[in-house]
């Protein structure tokens, strides 16, 4: 149950539709479900504005497919992320409404359009890092922000970056997303005044060691306002970029 949910069982409650008793049934199952092998927390969206998400992976189909249905009793928006192809066919068949994000290796279920708030900026270094991008906007999205995306602007080629920054100096806060040496993040620090989260990629040549080579680079930054999530975390950065964003729109 999400604050808009129980504002309003409040305010029935207050102005007499609801019996006090009424509404404690409809609260009874909070803030955690037991459901043996998951503990869903339906409480999230209470502490943190957006509900759950679900790390697909290390899952099965059927143990994704449960714990989705019984978030989707009370919130809207549900993130499933890492969702592999037998995930994605098991929530769709499951009768749950979805939103497919192939790219971003990801599902909205119960999706419900926000007009989002402030503005995230997403770029990205390189094509091949899209997928953990369009993790990060999509998530964003969901979350009740408004994003731009801006890929394909590494360092490698500067000229493609610089067109844009005046719009990355209109962001409340940038998400840059990058693979091999990892030095979009710390290029960016340098130019704006804006708070810069670095997603590491595991993109690369074997010494990039999986991402490892990027995130060493961008936690070493010497750029203020750069700080640094794990490697192929983009719901990781879309989380704080959320916080972040609706602190500044003073959004609560």
């Amino acid at each position: 149950m999400d604050k808009e949910k129980v504002r309003q069982l409040l305010e029935a409650v207050a102005r007499g539709a609801l019996q006090p008793e009424q509404a404690l049934a409809r609260l009874r199952d909070l803030p955690v479900d037991d459901l043996r092998f998951a503990r869903v927390d339906l409480h999230r969206s209470l502490r943190h504005g957006v509900p759950e998400a679900v790390f697909c992976q290390g899952k099965t189909p059927e143990q994704v497919v449960a714990i989705v249905r019984r978030l989707a009793e009370n919130h809207d928006n549900i993130l499933a992320t890492r969702a592999e192809p037998a995930v994605i066919d098991a929530l769709t068949g499951a009768g749950l409404e979805c939103t497919v994000h192939a790219e971003a290796r990801l599902v909205v279920v119960k999706p419900m359009a926000h007009e989002g708030v402030g503005l995230i900026m997403v770029v990205s270094a390189g094509t091949s890092d899209l997928p953990v991008a369009e993790e990060a906007a999509v998530t964003a999205e969901s979350m009740g922000n408004r994003v731009e995306r801006l890929y394909d602007c590494g360092v490698a080629g500067l000229h493609r970056l610089v067109p844009h920054l005046d719009r990355l100096n209109e962001a409340n806060v940038i998400i840059a997303v990058a693979g091999m040496e990892g030095a979009l993040p710390s290029v960016i620090g340098g130019l704006v005044d804006r708070p810069v989260i670095a997603v590491p990629t595991s993109v690369g040549y074997g010494a990039s060691f999986g991402g490892v080579a990027a995130l060493l680079a961008m936690l070493n930054s010497c750029a203020p306002g750069v700080s640094v999530v794990n490697i192929d975390n983009g719901y990781g950065a879309a989380a704080q970029a959320n916080q972040i964003n609706k602190l500044a729109s003073k959004v609560r």
